[in-house]
């Protein structure tokens, strides 16, 4: 897949908890950790807002493109 996700490195990056994470964005545990470790093949919109404002960050702090080889 082309699109990576950094949401380990931002929240490192903010000494942010992946149980603190969720419960300021408002979704369980297990799907945050599934995002976190790519293992979704999407995010929501308002998920990816949450996680934003949450983190004050944007979402090109979160999600990388990489071509394909």
């Amino acid at each position: 897949m082309a699109i990576i996700l950094r949401l380990d490195r931002v929240m490192a990056d903010r000494k942010m908890s992946l149980n603190e994470l969720a419960e300021k964005v408002g979704i369980s545990n297990v799907n945050l950790s599934k995002i976190k470790t790519g293992k979704v093949s999407g995010v929501r919109f308002t998920t990816l807002d949450g996680i934003c404002k949450a983190l004050d960050c944007q979402p090109g702090d979160i999600l990388e493109y990489q071509e394909d080889e």
